[in-house]
Order: C-alpha cells, then sequence, then structure tokens
C-alpha cells in the first residue's frame, strides 16, 4: 500500500477512486476502463503541478519517504556480484553503513552507504542508518582498501547524521569522522558520492569528500536538520520550516552553491514511485562521472579533490 505525504491529500483522494472503481468493477460488466484512465491523467497532472513546486520544507519529507530507495535496492539494481565486508578490525561490525567490493557497468568497485532499514525490525538493526564510529572505521579500511588495490570508491548516503548516542560519543565518534574525510581527500582514485535520500551533517560528509557529488532531485544535505537548527535557534521545532528555507539544503541550492556537481532528476513524484527508473538515471550519472575521472593520474585526482574542497565558501575580495 502507498504511503502518501501531507501534501499529497489531493493525488490521494484521486487515487483512492481509482482503487475504489477497480474494486466495484471485479466480476462485473461495467467497463470503468475511460473514468480510470481520466482520473489516472488528473494524477499525473497532479503529481507534475505538485512535485514542481515543492518547498525545501517539503523536499526534506519526501527525502525521508520510507518507500525511497535504500542501500539494499541500490545495491541490487546497480552493482554485480557484491560482496559485503564487516567490521572495523577493532569493535565491531556496524550495520548502519555497509559495504564491499562488486562490479559497477564492468568496473570493479568498492561501494558503501547508509542503510535505514524497511520494515521496524530491520530499522533498529540498521540503527535507522545512523552509523557508529565503528561504521566510518570500516569506510575509512575500505577506502584504504580501494586506494591499494586501485579500485574506484562510490558511497550511497541517506543519513540523518552520525548516531550521536553516549557510547558513539566514547568511542570516539568525531575522531572517526574526521578520519573517514581524511581518507576520502586522501586517496588516488576516483570518489563519486550520491546523496540519495538525506545527507545529515558530519555523519553525511564522512562519504560525500567526493570528487563528484550527485543528488537526487528531492534529496537534501545539511549542516544540521532543519528540526536540530529550530530547536536551537527559536527553541521550538515548530519552525522547522522556516529553518528548512534558511538552510539552502536543497539539491536545486547546493548547485547553484557549487557544493555538489550534479543533479539527477527523479520520475514524477520522487523516486519512491519509480525507483527503478530512477535508480538508472543515477547509475547512469555515476557511470559518465566514473568515464571523466579513471583516466586522470592519482596524484592529479587527488589535488584536484583537495582544491575543489578549498574553494568552497571563497569569496571574492575587491
Amino acid at each position: 500500500m502507498r504511503s502518501f505525504l501531507d501534501f499529497e491529500k489531493p493525488i490521494a483522494e484521486v487515487e483512492g477512486k481509482i482503487e475504489e472503481l477497480r474494486h466495484l468493477s471485479g466480476g462485473s460488466e461495467i467497463n470503468i476502463a475511460e473514468e480510470v484512465a481520466r482520473l489516472e491523467g488528473k494524477v499525473e497532472r497532479l503529481l507534475l503541478t505538485t512535485y514542481q513546486k515543492l518547498t525545501p520544507w517539503q523536499k526534506v519529507q519526501v527525502a525521508r519517504h520510507q518507500d525511497r530507495p535504500r542501500f539494499k535496492n541500490i545495491v541490487s539494481h546497480l552493482i554485480e556480484e557484491f560482496t559485503p565486508l564487516a567490521g572495523d578490525r577493532n569493535f565491531a561490525e556496524d550495520a548502519a553503513l555497509p559495504g564491499g567490493l562488486g562490479r559497477f557497468r564492468g568496473h570493479s568497485v568498492v561501494v558503501m552507504g547508509m542503510e535505514k532499514g524497511a520494515t521496524t525490525e530491520e530499522r533498529v538493526r540498521h540503527n535507522f542508518g545512523m552509523a557508529k564510529p565503528e561504521g566510518y572505521r570500516k569506510a575509512r579500511r575500505l577506502m584504504e582498501l580501494a586506494d591499494r588495490f586501485g579500485l574506484p570508491i562510490v558511497t550511497f548516503i541517506d543519513t540523518a547524521g552520525a548516531y550521536p548516542g553516549v557510547g558513539a560519543e566514547e568511542r570516539g565518534q568525531a575522531e572517526a569522522i574526521a578520519r573517514s574525510i581524511e581518507a576520502c581527500l586522501a586517496v588516488k582514485v576516483p570518489v563519486i558520492a550520491c546523496i540519495v535520500g538525506e545527507g545529515g551533517s558530519g555523519g553525511a560528509i564522512a562519504l560525500a569528500a567526493a570528487d563528484h557529488v550527485i543528488m537526487f532531485e528531492h534529496s537534501v544535505y545539511s549542516v544540521i536538520s532543519p528540526e536540530g537548527c529550530a530547536s536551537i535557534l527559536w527553541r521550538s521545532s515548530d519552525q522547522s520550516q522556516v529553518a528548512a528555507e534558511a538552510l539552502r539544503l536543497t539539491a536545486q541550492d547546493l548547485h547553484k552553491l557549487d557544493v555538489i556537481d550534479e543533479i539527477v532528476a527523479e520520475p514524477v513524484g520522487g523516486a519512491h514511485r519509480r525507483p527503478g527508473d530512477a535508480l538508472t538515471a543515477l547509475g547512469d550519472a555515476v557511470e559518465k562521472a566514473l568515464k571523466t575521472l579513471l583516466p586522470l593520474d592519482g596524484k592529479e585526482l587527488k589535488a584536484k579533490r583537495r582544491e575543489k574542497f578549498l574553494a568552497m565558501g571563497k569569496i571574492g575580495l575587491s
């Protein structure tokens, strides 16, 4: 059963009428095909007009949609012969940040990302996609492995942020994230990062300090969640919509600011409506970026990546 967001209520009502008509016509001779076709056309028009003018807060809701493609779906659709690699060789395996080896359209790659899970049981097991220090230490280990064997790195990011629990802080969460960012910047192989849902805070940039950063059209990427920002500035999460506007967290805003390199369009109604089409488009963007980066020398890649991030936020002085 499809889940609808608050602003999709008119779409939900029309789709509900379609389901009622199909149910009523079961086993009868009533021909409702024409009416269903008319209503389906109306749904498409509503989706188009609604998703063309989403506010930043509505984009946050879409990015968090429970049916949005997750790491498991992405690997199944884009990666062949995926072999998971577990553990940070120090403390434990972190199910929130899976990763391993695989083949992407003929290229051997190291792939990793955040997994939020689909069911309640899965979400608890994957800690809702919020990685702990051992997850980021595993990411660093996999990056160093990729560098040693000359394998491109592809990351898929969807997290509200790194896990903020006491245990994670005791085990060095900030240091683990910093080391992961350091590894991203130090490797001499192509690094492509894809923000497919939420890109939350340092937990996201730990895998996104890349040569080429791609965002889905309705994904978000921010230093803090709108709710967290609102609770700090206004002492209330009621101002989350205002915070979302101010944070400039949409793919379109970040592309204008040169924080990201590319936006991948989603099917009308979001990636959660036609995940297969969305992931194929994402795969095409990754393949194109990979073909551009692979011919570059390792030292050149590293230098360009360094310059790219140093240039962010510079303001010209007259």
